[in-house]
Parts: structure tokens; sequence; C-alpha cells
């Protein structure tokens, strides 16, 4: 894997991505030459035929990148496929129709568009298919060996299984309680017993050993790892690979001292303050921008609910210190004063009809852009939790206060990756997501998050 904006990126997506621009090049330099209205070479060189060709391969990269289709590799239906590239191709043809109104000399001709498009729509599926069943293998894979028995080395090992493109199998595993291993609903492959990891290694010649014990004391095998790691075979700990391949921190295999030690660790302080600033920034134009929209949200709340247009909560921001939060009104007056203070549900009553759509498309949330105007707030960062749960979550998930250790955000590298939830196993997954991003904070990280973000709007993938 190759990191990427702080981001692990597999090898065999860039290998996808960059094939896949190829071939759509291919396809519309040969429709330039099947096509002839006009020499390739003048078209190509000297009517900026070449840049014309580049801008319509980009939206449609761009658009298999809206549709996830960089994020699994696995064909499910070639049916579905198809019907993939059909809505990438069509989002190409509505670019270049915009584009004609804008500045037509920047066009692909008709005939050509219409004959690399077709090109396209029959090679791009098949590539797609040999690409997932051949090439995935082709490209080769790491071997792991588990020592351990540790409930993470389970779901690590499901989540390898799950995904070949990340580029790891799993051998199996060594330890000495042979029945504890078989997590997640994959069966791994007991090869032994820990005093035989030396001759288990020689016999197996395993590309790389991930460590994930849970007791380590007199049973960690240092002298024969020590060994092995200076004969050339990595060694790794669980929780390096697992932040590698999950994007986030498995708290169960984390420990203080890796906390107060790690050289990784962020906030960086460097990496902040440039974030207030850009933060600030953005938030600036964002409030500019979105006036209209927010006048509209304003009479629609108005009009269709009583009770007031902003909704204020008190929220936990930076090192603990509780904030106004503001955001429109998308549930019923007094909403909670039955109830009090609870996690929003799926279908939840509490929401008026138009809060409902104020939710799906993340509108309730533009007024928060004043939160980061006042320094409350930045754009991207953890989600900022009320009180009553921050109590209650602090005494339940261990590092629950380390999220602190930012300002919140309107939008985050948990919200983005990972569903909503309201459960404590999904707040324990969603701290893991937050611990990575303060492990890892920095302007690059939070271009991602940004546009993403707007991914996720766009296509109408909105939070509760």
């Amino acid at each position: 894997m190759i990191r990427i904006f702080k981001i692990f990126v597999p090898t065999s997506i860039l290998a996808l991505l960059l094939s896949e621009a190829i071939l759509l090049l291919s396809c519309y330099l040969a429709a330039v030459m099947i096509i002839g209205e006009m020499d390739p070479e003048i078209f190509l060189l000297y009517d900026n035929g070449l840049v014309k060709v580049v801008l319509v391969v980009a939206v449609e990269l761009l658009g298999l990148y809206l549709l996830d289709l960089y994020t699994d590799v696995k064909v499910y239906s070639r049916i579905l496929v198809l019907q993939q590239v059909c809505l990438v191709i069509g989002i190409a043809f509505i670019s270049q129709a915009l584009l004609s109104y804008l500045s037509p000399t920047w066009i692909v001709p008709r005939w050509m568009m219409i004959a690399g498009s077709g090109l396209a729509l029959v090679l791009l599926p098949l590539w797609r298919i040999i690409y997932a069943r051949f090439m995935l293998r082709a490209l080769g894979h790491k071997r792991i060996l588990f020592l351990g028995e540790s409930a993470s080395l389970g779901e690590l090992a499901a989540g390898l299984v799950a995904r070949p493109e990340l580029g790891f199998s799993v051998m199996g595993y060594i330890n000495d309680k042979p029945n504890e291993s078989s997590e997640e609903g994959v069966a791994l492959a007991h090869l032994g017993l820990v005093a035989d990891l030396r001759k288990i290694v020689a016999e197996s010649k395993p590309d790389m050993i991930v460590v994930g014990m849970t007791e380590r004391r007199n049973r960690l095998p240092v002298n024969e790892l020590l060994e092995l790691r200076f004969a050339g075979t990595p060694v790794m700990e669980i929780a390096s690979l697992y932040e590698a391949a999950f994007g986030r921190v498995c708290t169960r295999e984390l420990r203080p001292s890796q906390l107060i030690f790690s050289e990784e660790l962020g906030p960086d302080p460097t990496s902040v303050t440039l974030q207030s600033a850009y933060a600030f920034l953005l938030a600036l134009i964002g409030v500019i921008l979105a006036a209209p929209i927010m006048l509209v949200v304003v009479l629609l709340v108005r009009l269709t609910s009583k009770g007031p247009v902003l909704l204020r909560q008190t929220r936990v921001g930076l090192h603990g210190e509780p904030f106004t939060v503001y955001k429109f009104r998308s549930m019923y007056q007094d909403a909670e004063a039955r109830t009090g203070a609870v996690w929003a549900v799926k279908n939840d009553p509490r929401i008026t009809p138009v809060g409902h759509y104020l939710r799906r498309f993340r509108l309730d949330e533009l007024p928060q852009l004043f939160n980061v105007l006042k320094g409350d707030m930045s754009i991207a960062g953890p989600r900022p939790e009320r009180p009553e749960f921050v109590a209650t979550l602090a005494e339940q998930i261990p590092f629950y206060r380390q999220r602190h250790g930012v300002k919140p955000g309107i939008t985050g590298w948990a919200q983005i990756s990972y569903k909503y939830g309201d459960t404590i196993e999904d707040t324990m997954m969603k701290l893991e997501y937050d611990l990575y991003y303060i492990k890892h904070l920095s302007t690059s990280l939070d271009l991602y998050i940004y546009f993403h973000t707007f991914k996720t709007m766009l296509l109408r993938r909105g939070a509760q």
C-alpha cells in the first residue's frame, strides 16, 4: 500500500486507476483516428484536441470515483457494472453539453465523442471484469503469518479476506491456544505453537509476521523475532497493519504508553495553526455563498413548524470546554421535553418533514459555519457531542476524552468513513476513526475529507 493524503491506498487501486485512464484515453484517441474528420496530428497538437480528450477522460474517472468504483473493485454483477459505466459516460456527455454553452471551442466533435464513448462502453466493463478476476492475483499478495490469539487478529483477517485489493493473504496463525483465533467468521489455519515459530517460518516463508498477543510477558518470543527480523522477515505489530488496512486506530490494541511516547501522534501545532487559518477563510466564503440558501431554509422552517428557526445546543469542544453550537431546527419544538437528551435514530418521529430533507442534504448544519468563524469549531474534526453523552461515554470507552484534543468539526474522518450509529459499539468505531484523524491531522487529509463530504452530499448520503 502507498500512503497518499495521509491515507493508505492499495497499490492495486492505483494500478486500476492508471490502467483505466490509459484505456479511456486510448478509446478516444482511436476514435480520432477512425472518424477522420480532420488530420489527427493537427487536431491533437494544434487544435487542442488532446486537452479536449483529457478533459472527457478526467470527467469519466471522476464519475467512476463518485460511484465508489475505486473503493470496492469486486464485480458483483456484470449488468450492474455495465449500468454504472453507462451512467459515467452519460455524465461525460452532459459535461460536454454544458461546456458547449460556456466555450464551444473546448468540446470534442460529436462523432468522435460518440465513437470514443462507444468503445469505452464495451472495453471498460470488460476490463473491470478481467481485472477483478485475474489481475488482482497477478499483482501478487503479501503472505501474512499471524502470531497470537487476540480478537483483533480475527477481525483483521476477516477484513483482509473481504478486501483482496489490499494486497494481503493470510497464511494462518501460530499460538498456544488454537481454538481462540477463528474470529469474525474466518477460519484461520493453525500452523503450530509459539515454540515452533522459527521452524514454521523456515518452512512456510511468509512475507510478514504480524504479532497480536493479548499477554506478552514471558510469552513473546523476543529472541526468535529479533533473529527473523535481522534475517529479512518483516515483523509488525497488529495495530500498525490494522490502521493501514482500515484507516482507524485499534483501541483494543492501544496502550497509554504508545500514545505518550509516540513521535507520530498529533495534533502537530503547526498543522493546527494552519488548519485554523484556512478553516476560517473557508467558513467566511461558505457563509457568503450559502447566504441565499440559508435564507430559503429560514423561511421553510418558519412556515412549516412552530418554534425558533435556530437550534442552540451545548456541545463539548476543544479540551473538553463546552460551547454553543448552532443548527437549523429540524425537529419539532420541545421534541426532547419528555425523553431528555437521546440519540437520533432512523425514521426519528421527532424530525419534521422539512427537517428530514435538511438532514438528508446536511443543510441543517450550515449555521455551524458561524461556529467556525467564532473559533469554537473547524470545518473538519471529530463530531461535537453533548455533555450528557460525553460523561457516560467517557466512563465506558477507553481514550474517549482524547478525541477532544482538537477542535470538533462540521464534517470529519469518522463521518465520511462510517455510518451514523446510535450504539456504544458504533461510538467506539467512530472513536477509532477520530483517533486516526488526530494522529494524522494535516492539510492534505482535510482536503480529502472536504472532497469526500461534497461527494456524500452530491449523492444524497445524508446523516440523521
